[in-house]
């Protein structure tokens, strides 16, 4: 570029600087008409280059815009430009070399083999992954290629083999209409217990209907969001509400269920016949929510909580059950070969992921499309062989917990103990506390070792021209049904006040749930940020009183928030509860079961906006309480906890979440004591 651009300088500098004195063009001598010529080319030339740079700089910024850091919330993302078509290129094996095998792993080895797997950054999972068989050598994509079916492929280089495809029904005898982009995949030991698709297309969801209404399938597994990253992922192929005609295919909504990490909707699908004979038949439709585009879960807790849901809804014979992403390879993958490796693990007591890898890439192509992918499998099976299903239905709740509290065998190892000690194998990541182990923010720290993650630390917005303004040590904890439901935070300090009530603000949170003393054995726990009585002004929010009730067991403060930038108001409800010491737990169940009850009460009332909870470090307490409200809400819904999962999926998201092995069991009786004053279990159903 620099060098042409010399070149056009040194000619028109030549041009003006030459033996040409006349102005009138028609005195220009041949040399000089040559000269005019050679610039205008050059220019054009110079025009040219600068178009395709600037218009590769635009698709490099766009690329830039739109992508996304390593960690989103709930997952993690590989970096990598924007994608147009999914296929990822794989290293070709050299030629030289035979493909490298890898034998299956004894369970008794898992734990040692993903550590190893997973040293230098996965270096031995990359290696792994690209061992495997990009594709099937002999199959063919004939029926996928031919020109009245390419339009039906979401990415052109995502088709199904001639041999594993599925072939609809063709009573018409239409060129194509037996063509949809879908495999059949084999289960651990079931032939085609799935079916791999593509995300439905607008033009191909009356296709999808027809292949689950002849396939006979009752459960579809849909692992992709209907977009993702602003770019369409999979066409909504049922109706919100009412019912809807696919083709020959009438689909109604039964019901839906809205979970943190899942949302089951359940379809009433009838085919309309012109004799009206069918029968029609229910259809579930399991809709994981919570798995990034070419990415992983944040944990695979709710995975494998899926997964057993999924096992839970399939008849037992129904026909092959349908897994889709978008493309029906990367997570579509993911998820048959955990079903498969779990099902394995059972049967022989071992994991074989390359060789179940390599075998269904024989049905359709690419199927784990990245090494993270990959590796999530083995942290997956490695989670579930480590804890096992430690989820209860309420009726064997106290046969568990007699066995917990039974001391009088000696080398128990399912213990209350035990099992809590098994909580202390989650790392605490101190390499993702970043923001707050800044100095600028280490004085906003109550106790230096419980400190926010930065992947869902409560960002405040930044004051104009003040660095580091937007910290504040609390995190966003998952609820039962809804994501970031929960703030937890500590106790604020007298130089942090004016940034909680920033943060309460910021979030339109209504609820806040305190559960400390201000002092307690003689030691500041939590800097009083609420006026008694009057109003106080902390920055630019107001706090006024407006009520206090003392209930049995709580304070029931209400409080106006007005902030002074908008000149406007809002009511909060302030939850003061007593009775939890420092060091203990409260003496009976009963008033934090009717705390959590009025706490749900005013969410309802004000929209569900974050709740916010603290104790003084915003751990211990904070952490019991946060599992009491998911782990109840699950009972009085499901009739099922899991009490270890909860407390466990806590401890990722905020260090030292149920501190102790006494709030553990606190978990535990709490819900004892709510089965026994609400003892029909048909409300829990």
């Amino acid at each position: 570029m620099v060098p042409v651009l010399c070149l056009v300088a040194t000619a028109l500098n030549g041009s003006v600087n030459g033996n040409h004195t006349s102005e009138d063009p028609a005195f220009l001598s041949p040399p000089a008409v040559l000269s005019v010529s050679v610039i205008s080319l050059l220019l054009l030339a110079v025009l040219v280059l600068l178009a395709v740079y600037f218009l590769r700089l635009r698709k490099q910024r766009k690329a830039d815009v739109s992508a996304v850091d390593m960690k989103v919330p709930n997952g993690f993302l590989e970096e990598q430009e924007q994608q147009t078509v999914v296929l990822l290129p794989q290293p070709p094996p050299t030629a030289a070399a035979a493909p490298k095998r890898y034998s299956a792993i004894s369970l008794e080895c898992l734990e040692d083999e993903y550590r190893l797997r997973s040293a230098d950054d996965g270096k031995l999972f990359r290696e792994e992954y690209n061992a495997l068989p990009a594709s099937y050598a002999e199959g063919t994509c004939e029926e996928a290629n031919k020109d009245h079916n390419q339009e039906k492929n979401r990415y052109p280089n995502i088709l199904p083999y001639d041999h594993s495809r599925v072939v609809l029904e063709d009573p018409d005898g239409i060129p194509g209409s037996d063509y949809i982009n879908a495999s059949y995949i084999d289960g651990y030991k079931d032939k085609n217990k799935f079916i791999a698709a593509q995300g439905p297309k607008q033009d191909t969801v009356a296709d999808f209907w027809r292949m689950i209404w002849e396939r006979k399938t009752a459960t579809i597994v849909m692992l992709t969001n209907l977009k993702e990253r602003k770019e369409e992922k999979c066409c909504q192929y049922w109706p919100d509400q009412g019912c809807w005609s696919y083709g020959n295919i009438r689909v109604a909504v039964e019901d839906f269920t809205v979970l943190v990490d899942y949302t089951i909707r359940k379809f009433c699908v009838q085919h309309q016949a012109g004799d009206g004979s069918k029968a029609p038949r229910l259809v579930t439709q399991m809709h994981f929510t919570s798995w990034p585009d070419f990415g992983v879960p944040f944990s695979p807790i709710g995975m494998l909580k899926f997964l057993k849901k999924v096992k839970a809804v399939n008849p037992p014979h129904a026909g092959p059950i349908v897994v889709h992403c978008s493309a029906g390879v990367g997570r579509t993958g993911t998820f048959i070969v955990i079903d498969a490796m779990i099902d394995m693990m059972h049967m022989e007591q071992k994991i074989d992921v390359f060789g179940f890898v390599s075998k269904i890439r024989d049905q359709r192509s690419q199927l784990v499309q990245t090494d993270m992918q990959y590796s999530f499998i083995y942290l997956a099976l490695l989670e579930y062989y480590l804890y096992g299903d430690t989820e209860l239905d309420v009726c064997s709740l106290e046969g568990h917990l007699q066995k917990l509290h039974n001391t009088s065998v000696p080398l128990d190892r399912v213990g209350l103990e035990e099992e809590f000690r098994k909580l202390t194998n989650v790392r605490i990541m101190k390499e993702d506390m970043r923001t707050g182990n800044l100095p600028a923010n280490m004085k906003k720290n109550r106790v230096l070792q419980i400190i926010p993650y930065d992947f869902n630390r409560v960002i405040l917005s930044m004051k104009r021209g003040q660095e580091f303004t937007d910290y504040i040590n609390a995190s966003f904890i998952d609820g039962y049904r809804q994501k970031d439901y929960f703030i937890a935070t500590q106790g604020p300090l007298a130089s942090t006040v004016e940034d909680f009530w920033r943060m309460v603000w910021e979030w339109k949170c209504h609820s806040v749930v305190v559960l400390t003393e201000l002092q307690e054995r003689e030691q500041e726990k939590c800097f009083q940020y609420w006026p008694a009585e009057g109003s106080m002004t902390y920055g630019d929010c107001t706090v006024e009183a407006k009520g206090d009730t003392l209930c049995d067991t709580f304070n029931l403060r209400d409080m106006l928030l007005k902030y002074e930038p908008e000149q406007e108001t809002r009511l909060i409800r302030h939850f003061h509860f007593h009775g939890w010491p420092e060091i203990g737990i409260p003496t009976e169940g009963k008033g934090m079961i009717d705390l959590i009850a009025a706490v749900q009460k005013q969410q309802q009332q004000s929209g569900n906006h974050p709740i916010v909870v603290h104790c003084s470090a915003g751990a211990g307490r904070t952490g019991t309480f946060i599992a009491l409200s998911n782990i109840l809400e699950r009972v009085k819904a499901e009739g099922l906890l899991d009490v270890f999962q909860t407390v466990k999926s806590l401890r990722m998201q905020r260090p030292h979440m149920v501190q102790t092995v006494e709030q553990y069991d606190f978990c535990y009786r709490v819900v004892q004591d709510f089965v026994d004053i609400f003892s029909d279990y048909a409300n829990f159903k």
